[in-house]
């Protein structure tokens, strides 16, 4: 889920959390809409080391593992997974038990993604010819942001530097940070709810945190239990805003613009 962001801040603008800021310069910010399955570079908030300061860079969305050392490899890997989301309950521990390949992340590399809105579809049930409700649903799209944070906010993101073997290169690379969804969002994404009901369908969103916990995120000495709380943090539902958009909204010029769809209920 939230593979899909957008950003709308000017050059010129500042990035501020807490008493720090920094002007935009030379970035590309102004984003109406990202998918990251291009696997492409998107900005994020890195502190500096040593000091309670941060810069701006434009990192490449997708946190590569260890274990691949060229092009062809991810590629390749890319088929069976992809490593944009980080789920806060396996930043240490994987589902198998084992060691998380975002630990060193979740450790050392703690960063800030930043976000004006994201979209994630809801699927709602088709209905019949004769107003029969079917088991067949239809995904609506929804643009999703927060009431008090116009131009933008922060998700929690883990960062590692890959190494391209093949090419001696590196470069940063990053995922969102997961939690459990709140109340709205569960009814936005809402698919595996609607066609597995007997299944625990685990609803996800971003882990959208307010400036406090952002300055702490990304500046704190924390331990393993604080580092498992803050990216378990779920932004509240009354805090947040949504309203379904275009089914073709990464193809148009205004992404964010509302649509009318007949029979959808209300969140």
């Amino acid at each position: 889920m939230c593979y899909w962001q957008g950003l709308k801040v000017t050059r010129g603008q500042y990035i501020r959390l807490l008493a720090i800021q920094k002007e935009v310069q030379n970035l590309q910010m102004n984003r109406p809409v990202q998918k990251g399955f291009d696997f492409k570079n998107w900005p994020i908030v890195k502190s500096i080391a040593g000091q309670k300061d941060f810069e701006i860079k434009e990192v490449h969305w997708e946190y590569i593992p260890q274990n691949i050392f060229n092009v062809q490899q991810l590629q390749d890997a890319r088929k069976h997974r992809t490593w944009l989301n980080a789920r806060s309950e396996n930043l240490f521990v994987n589902e198998k038990g084992q060691r998380s390949m975002y630990l060193e992340g979740a450790m050392h590399g703690r960063i800030l993604v930043i976000s004006s809105y994201f979209f994630e579809r809801r699927h709602i049930q088709k209905i019949g010819k004769k107003g029969k409700v079917l088991k067949a649903t239809e995904p609506i799209p929804y643009c999703i942001t927060l009431k008090d944070k116009p131009d933008y906010f922060f998700m929690a993101g883990v960062l590692r530097e890959w190494e391209n073997a093949e090419r001696h290169q590196s470069a940063d690379t990053f995922a969102i940070v997961t939690t459990k969804a709140n109340e709205m969002m569960q009814k936005i994404h809402n698919k595996k709810q609607l066609t597995n009901p007997l299944e625990d369908p685990d609803p996800r969103m971003p882990t959208i945190l307010p400036e406090e916990l952002a300055y702490e995120w990304l500046f704190g000495d924390l331990s393993k239990e604080r580092i498992q709380e803050i990216a378990s943090y779920q932004y509240p539902s009354e805090k947040m805003t949504a309203w379904p958009v275009d089914k073709y909204f990464d193809r148009i010029d205004d992404p964010t613009k509302e649509v009318f769809y007949e029979n959808l209920p209300p969140l």
